[in-house]
């Protein structure tokens, strides 16, 4: 189901929202699992309306220093960024290292973009030098404390670093919440000493993207793209707003598309949570929504209401949330027929293969880091043949830096290259969180994408008819979508 709103002004986007999801389980089903799909669109390719406001916090450190292609580096990629402010955009530059410092305007302010104002910023970067240790909790914080004065503006944050941050940094744990509540942050690494989790987990906090820079003169294009996409949003903050019956309570939120990220709700009464999702543009996104379920006393065969979806935005110049469009709502239908409730929704497939995938991708970075090359190996074969069941291009082209394919990239077959370079090693750990979207009108009996990963059913992007499938356990045949037996429960894994 799809519902949009009319009644917007020509400076804001439409939003909809459809829920797409398999409603009958088994009365022994205590999970309901949907995905939620968020888009926006109608955004006008020039609103210069939204109010705007973007700091850019570097590191310089003292090993921004070694070698100092990194510093002169992020002194490029800084000026590009501020080239790339939309005119009356208000900005600043962070200096970060064991403290934090405004160096460009001169105090604790943001000020507008203009000819002059860019010139004197970009004269400031061409100061900074390498010195100092890392506490990144500093630079968010200080970020937070700029961008706090402007609570009706689109609020961004691009922070580069090349170490990992210092044991002493008490505040970070602290401002992650904080800075969640005001603004998002794009992450970036450069170098090859600073840690992946460390960079995932500020930018799923802080709702936006992080990545790994493996050259330093790719710096640029990257700081430009990030830039011209946050002056590109236009809606300060949008959330999603779940709400519960007697016989439902939240599990999880996840978001699935267009990179995986979970998502930390606010408890607004006894039934009621809100998940912020940050600021929007033109742009789809999707939701992975995990619900426990009760099917006590429930009435058999029949639709029971568990959950409703609102989507509310906070637009920009506004300090209120409203109703973007008409809720959608999560529906259970508990029956005894169970080759209904043992089909797993597309949707939810691909994004239960996604999960899948990026742990593969994970457990393949700690083995290689452990020494452990033959599990290494197993686990990114693993991660290649899905990667290629799910058309997952960007995580599939990163994995190939690091791996040979034997035979065809669905068998899952590979050998680790020699002298695997620790920024692709990175590179690949920081692919782990790149989702690709779902499909929209799969055929009802196509299989998962676990499934063809398994059986090599893809070719040049076709996907081969699949027959039943066959329990291992007992024998009985189901539904190629089918995720585990309706009879014994036993999960088909083959």
């Amino acid at each position: 189901m799809s519902h949009g709103d009319d009644d917007m002004d020509d400076n804001a986007p439409g939003f909809s929202l459809a829920v797409s999801q398999n409603r009958y389980l088994s009365t022994e089903d205590d999970e309901m699992h949907a995905i939620l799909t968020v888009t926006a669109q109608g955004v006008p390719g020039a609103d210069v309306t939204a109010e705007v406001a973007e700091v850019i916090a570097i590191d310089c450190s003292g090993s921004m220093a070694y070698p100092p292609t990194k510093i002169a580096a992020a002194q490029r990629a800084t000026k590009a960024a501020i080239d790339a402010l939309r005119d009356g955009a208000l900005f600043a530059v962070i200096e970060g290292t064991h403290v934090a410092r405004v160096v460009y305007p001169t105090g604790p302010r943001l000020v507008a973009a203009t000819p002059a104002t860019r010139r004197a910023a970009k004269k400031a970067v061409s100061q900074l030098q390498a010195g100092g240790g890392t506490n990144m909790g500093e630079w968010l914080g200080l970020a937070r404390g700029l961008l706090s004065d402007h609570p009706t503006a689109v609020r961004h944050v691009i922070m580069l670093t090349d170490g990992q941050n210092s044991e002493a940094d008490v505040r970070l744990d602290v401002e992650l919440p904080a800075c969640a509540r005001v603004f998002t942050c794009d992450a970036r690494g450069i170098g090859a000493d600073w840690e992946k989790r460390e960079l995932l987990r500020i930018a799923a906090a802080l709702h936006g993207t992080a990545d790994a820079v493996r050259q330093p003169a790719d710096l640029v294009a990257d700081f430009e793209a990030m830039t011209r996409t946050a002056m590109g949003k236009v809606v300060p903050e949008v959330r999603v707003v779940v709400k519960t019956t007697t016989r439902s309570e939240v599990d999880f939120l996840r978001q699935t598309f267009p990179t995986e990220a979970g998502l930390v709700g606010d408890e607004v009464d006894a039934r009621t949570t809100a998940f912020g999702t940050g600021s929007w543009g033109a742009e789809s996104r999707e939701f992975h929504l995990r619900l426990k379920v009760d099917s006590s006393d429930a009435e058999p065969d029949t639709d029971i209401r568990v959950g409703r979806v609102d989507l509310e935005v906070r637009r920009a110049g506004a300090t209120e949330f409203e109703r973007a469009c008409p809720p959608a709502v999560v529906l259970v239908r508990w029956t005894d027929d169970m080759k209904k409730s043992s089909i797993m929704d597309p949707k939810v497939a691909h994004y239960t293969d996604q999960a899948e995938l990026g742990q593969a991708v994970l457990r393949g970075c700690d083995a290689h880091d452990a020494g452990d090359l033959a599990t290494a190996a197993a686990e990114w074969g693993r991660a290649v043949a899905l990667a290629t069941a799910l058309d997952n291009d960007k995580v599939l082209q990163r994995l190939l830096r690091l791996v040979d394919v034997v035979g065809e990239p669905a068998d899952g077959v590979v050998r680790l290259k020699d002298d695997l370079a620790a920024v692709d090693l990175l590179s690949v750990g920081m692919s782990s969180v790149m989702s690709s979207m779902s499909p929209e009108m799969p055929p009802a009996a196509s299989p998962s994408p676990a499934a063809r990963a398994t059986t090599g059913g893809t070719t040049g992007g076709a996907t081969k008819a699949a027959p039943e499938r066959t329990c291992p356990n007992c024998g009985k045949s189901w539904p190629a979508t089918a995720r585990f037996c309706g009879d014994c429960r036993t999960a088909m894994t083959t």
